[in-house]
């Protein structure tokens, strides 16, 4: 495996998107305007960075990329559904994402929540295609990762808390909370399905949870962090949403350089677990440091 992030995420990003550009246009045309939309919607751009983790710990424990692609493909399209419906404006109102239209601004609002829709079951039809090659012994667990991560014990559960959040106050606890459900259980679920694709046994899982707790952790911190000192344009979202939103953030909780620090603290947390394991995990622990010192 290729021993730098500079050079292997582009590799993800190239592949990933290949594959799935690949799957969805080999779909009917008899709801044009819907693959259209969904299309749109999953290779609208990104870091790729759930697939990236995907890869990175199942190729660390020694998986083949062409099995590992399905794993990538599904979270990708959890993680692109939960986009476009959060840009929507019964939600966050973004106009921008990655630098271009969002869905709904493109598509109209019935198509972006039918996109959405659609691409939330397409990520369960790459976990559970035939042709991935996954174990078969594995399958109801990559199943159960993939469903128990997007829905009330994950995503929705902590997309849900952050709406009711918005316009008061919350504490630190509770914000860690919310994004353990909203950001982490994706990033966590990404490594759960690498490793487990992998046939990684129990105390390698839990050192790779870890690494993987932290990371979203930080990941979401940094975002926040972006959101007061990011350019829109290299963003590609709009700089102060969150403070438009009055939302609850780690640095208006810590301030500002507190907040940077705790973020660089989780990517140290990731590392040190990565350090438990016999595997080559340079590529995961480059992506722990990325992930708090991104510019976008």
């Amino acid at each position: 495996m290729m021993q730098s992030l500079k050079e292997f995420a582009p590799w993800v990003q190239n592949r990933v998107t290949s594959f799935m550009d690949e799957y969805v246009s080999s779909l009917d045309d008899d709801a044009k305007s819907l693959k259209e939309a969904m299309r749109y919607g999953l290779l609208l751009g990104g870091k790729r960075a759930r697939p990236l983790l995907v890869y990175a710990t199942g190729m660390s424990l020694g998986q083949k990329p062409e099995i590992l692609d399905y794993a990538a493909a599904a979270v990708e399209c959890i993680h692109a559904y939960s986009l476009i419906h959060d840009d929507m404006p019964e939600m966050d109102n973004d106009k921008l994402r990655r630098g271009k239209a969002t869905v709904h601004v493109k598509f109209g609002q019935t198509t972006s929540l039918l996109a959405g829709d659609a691409l939330q079951t397409l990520g369960f039809q790459f976990i559970s295609d035939p042709k991935s090659g996954f174990a078969k012994e594995n399958i109801g667990s990559l199943i159960h990762v993939l469903a128990e991560s997007s829905g009330y014990l994950g995503m929705c559960g902590g997309q849900a808390i952050d709406l009711e959040s918005e316009h008061q106050c919350i504490g630190l606890e509770e914000l860690k909370l919310l994004h353990s459900k909203k950001t982490g259980a994706l990033i966590r679920c990404a490594v759960k399905l690498g490793a487990i694709a992998s046939g990684a046994d129990e105390k390698t899982l839990k050192h790779l949870d870890d690494y993987a707790k932290a990371v979203g952790l930080g990941f979401q911190v940094w975002d926040d962090v972006l959101d007061v000192i990011g350019n829109t344009e290299i963003m590609g979202k709009t700089q102060g949403s969150d403070e438009n939103l009055d939302k609850s953030t780690y640095p208006k909780l810590l301030g500002l350089k507190n907040a940077e620090d705790f973020a660089k603290s989780c990517a140290d947390t990731a590392i040190a677990a990565l350090n438990e394991i016999p595997y080559d995990t340079n590529i995961l622990a480059q992506f722990a440091t990325f992930a708090v010192s991104r510019d976008h």
